[in-house]
Formats: structure tokens, sequence, C-alpha cells
């Protein structure tokens, strides 16, 4: 099948810099059983065209001149299709934002079949601390715009599904519990010797979304439990390095380091790791929690996107926004080497479950499944 993916970025060329490692692992699946081709609609500023693990991908760029967005969107497709010689059979966006209505117009224009992916993207709303900023009003137009034009959405987590559900007044009728699994070949189990010094780990961009603030605080309390404790925090800064400002302010200098963005190298810290800590306020699902539960890592966070549904067999969940919940749940773990096993080999099972193969079967089976009914009302 010729399959087209929209998506807002995540595919260099060379897997480094703005790299979604989730989504290489799906469209390197993808491509050994369908034609891929995948838009991107900013992952460098001009117009682009280059392969990637099997697929073609189009970049198509900046929006230049005085015609509407949308109109050069779908005439900077019709030239990607035309230079790829792609004739669409199905469009999935990866992204209900402005992935999600150029897929959706799309479809219209070549009436084909269209499915979207709710994104981590895709805020809808902020739970926990009122002082942090909700979606823009032209953020949720666009993805209410988005859920009434494509019929088949794809959710991430039951936590995003009732995100979903609040932004268009209903669950939707056609949505599939579907996250993005992670390669489990490359994320092997290593023991790991439990006992001070901790380690501790996040891997996630540095923004308001992430909460990294109330994360510090934990820290602090941890410091004030007499925790011996080290707190790696790997993923780009988005906050121009407020919170490394924050962590000097709380004394925390020796003992939380910042490795920026490092999407070719975060495994050996999971194996260094003796949690995994999530401080979200929002997530479709939390992929990094699923690389971390495939090394054997449990997960100690805030109950957002998949982690209330591995908790309290293969997580910790604690209320976002709550430092000191977070705080006790890490202390009440590291000391309890039983439990620990019992999250660790549970978490494991889970990410090898929900692995980037499975993504990719279910994905396809649903791509035969729209495209065999728009065949049937064609």
């Amino acid at each position: 099948m010729n399959v087209t993916l929209i998506t807002p970025d995540g595919v260099d060329k060379r897997g480094r810099e703005r790299s979604q490692p989730a989504l290489l692992w799906l469209i390197e699946r993808l491509s050994r059983e369908h034609r891929v081709l995948v838009i991107a609609l900013q992952q460098y500023p001009e117009f682009t065209h280059y392969h990637l693990l099997g697929a073609e991908v189009v970049n198509l760029g900046q929006v230049r001149g005085l015609a509407p967005e949308r109109l050069t969107r779908l005439c900077q497709l019709r030239q990607a299709f035309r230079l790829t010689q792609h004739r669409p059979e199905l469009i999935h966006a990866l992204s209900l934002g402005e992935a999600g209505l150029l897929a959706a117009a799309a479809g219209q224009w070549w009436r084909v079949p269209v499915l979207g992916s709710l994104s981590d993207e895709d805020v809808i709303s902020w739970p926990g601390d009122v002082s942090v900023p909700s979606a823009t009003s032209r953020s949720e137009s666009l993805n209410n715009k988005t859920i009434k034009k494509i019929s088949q959405i794809t959710y991430g987590s039951r936590y995003a599904l009732d995100q979903l559900a609040a932004l268009s007044g209903k669950q939707p009728a056609s949505g599939h519990w579907l996250p993005l699994g992670v390669d489990t070949r490359q994320f092997k189990i290593k023991p790991r010797q439990l006992a001070p010094p901790w380690r501790f780990l996040q891997v996630a961009p540095l923004d308001a979304r992430n909460d990294q603030s109330m994360l510090l605080r934990a820290m602090c309390h941890l410091v004030a439990a007499g925790l011996d404790f080290h707190l790696d925090v790997v993923g780009q800064d988005r906050l121009r390095g407020r919170i490394q400002i924050e962590s000097r302010v709380f004394n925390l200098a020796e003992r939380v380091h910042f490795h920026g963005d490092k999407a070719n190298k975060r495994i050996p810290f999971y194996h260094q790791a003796h949690l995994f800590l999530q401080s979200a306020l929002h997530e479709n699902q939390g992929v990094a929690l699923l690389e971390a539960a495939a090394t054997g890592l449990p997960t100690v966070g805030t109950a957002v996107g998949l982690l209330p549904e591995l908790a309290p067999t293969a997580a910790v969940a604690t209320p976002p926004g709550d430092d000191i919940a977070l705080a006790e749940a890490i202390l009440a773990l590291v000391g309890d080497k039983g439990r620990w096993e019992k999250l660790s080999a549970a978490a494991a099972a889970f990410a090898t479950t929900y692995n980037a193969d499975w993504t990719a079967t279910q994905f396809s089976r649903l791509y035969g499944q729209l495209a065999g009914r728009n065949r049937s009302l064609g």
C-alpha cells in the first residue's frame, strides 16, 4: 500500500537533531511492508528530499508568500507526490495540529482515508499547577477541526483518550488505544546493584509541560531526608537555562546533572539508573517511560500518559505537581528491594508486549481496514 505519513518533524537525516526514535522505529517497520512517503512540515527550513530507513522523506519547510497557509501546504504536498511519483492510498497524521489539518484536507482532495494519531504536542489541558499556561486557543481550534474531519483516531494512553473527550465533548467511537512501542532489541535488561548512591534519571525536554521545577523541589525533599543520590536529566533545553539556575538556587548542582539532548546516546543512562522519574503535567503516552521499562527500570512519576495504566504493578503514580508525594514515593521504593524487583519485571513485560513490532502491526491492520472500507464506498 502507498502510505503517506505527515509529521511536524522528528525525521532528521542522521537521527541526531529533533529526532523521535519511536517514529523512526515505526517508519523502518512500515517500510518493510508498504511504500512509505514521510511528509515533514518543518524538519528543515527549506524544501528537502531524502531517503530514510526504507522510506522517502520530503520536508516541506517554512511557508512563504501571500497565499493562505493551507493552500500553500496542499500545493507543496502535490509537488512532493509528483517528485516521488507517490500516489497516496492512505494518509496518516502523526499529530492533530497542523499535520492533522493538512492530512484531513489532503484526504478530501485525493479522496483517500485519513488516520490521525494524538501526540504529546497536542496539549489539550494542563492539570496541576494553574500558573502553567494552557494550550493556545489556536491550538485547541486546530485540534477541534481535525477531530471533526478525521474518522479514525489513535491515542497513546487511556489518559489521552480522556483528554481527547474533554476537547471534543465526547469520546470518539472510532478511537484506538495504540501507543508507540520501543525497539526492545536495543534496550536490554541489565542487572543493577540496589544500593546507594542512588541514580535517578529523567529523559524529557526541559519545558513547562515536563515541570522540572517540581522535580527539583522533590529532590530537595530527598536531600532533607538524608538520601544519597544523583539525578541525570537528558533532554533538549527549551527554557534557556532556567531549570539549571533553579538547581543552583536549590543547592542541587552537585546532585543534578543536565546532559542536553542525547537522542542516540541515552541507553547507557537507563542502564546506570535505579529509578526513572516522570514529572510531566501532560503526556499522550511517554515513550521514554517505555524505553526505561524495556531495560527493567521502574518509573515513579506523575499520573499522566501511560503511567496510570502501568501503576501499581509496573510503576508508581503520584499526582501531577505534587513534589512531596513524588519524594515520598521515591523514598519508599528505594527502601523496598522486593517491590522494586516486582515493578522491574512487570515494566519489562509491558514494554516487550507492546513493542515497536506490535505497534507497526497494529497500524498496518488499521491501514488495511480503512483502505478496504474506502474501496467499498468508492
